[in-house]
């Protein structure tokens, strides 16, 4: 269930960079990447599912250190004009 909540947060924050709603979509993106690092930790070894990717360590820093960037570099950069 975790898998198919991270799954539903990554298709609206597609749907939201789709239009021209960037920011909010990148940062919803981020969300989904953390709400994933979380499910990692929670669940165990043979629960995580599809989440496992390395070891527990490595997929908890890896979705936390890319989501977390991907938020701050929403909101870090500065709006172009168009």
């Amino acid at each position: 269930m975790v898998y198919l909540a991270v799954l539903a947060i990554a298709a609206l924050g597609l749907v939201l960079v789709a239009t021209y709603n960037w920011r909010t979509g990148v940062t919803v993106l981020g969300g989904g990447l953390l709400v994933a690092a979380l499910g990692r930790v929670a669940l165990g070894e043979f629960e995580s599912g599809m989440l496992r990717v390395r070891g527990k360590v490595f997929d908890v820093v890896a979705l936390s250190g890319l989501g977390t960037l991907m938020i701050v570099l929403a909101w870090v950069i500065p709006n172009q004009p168009g």
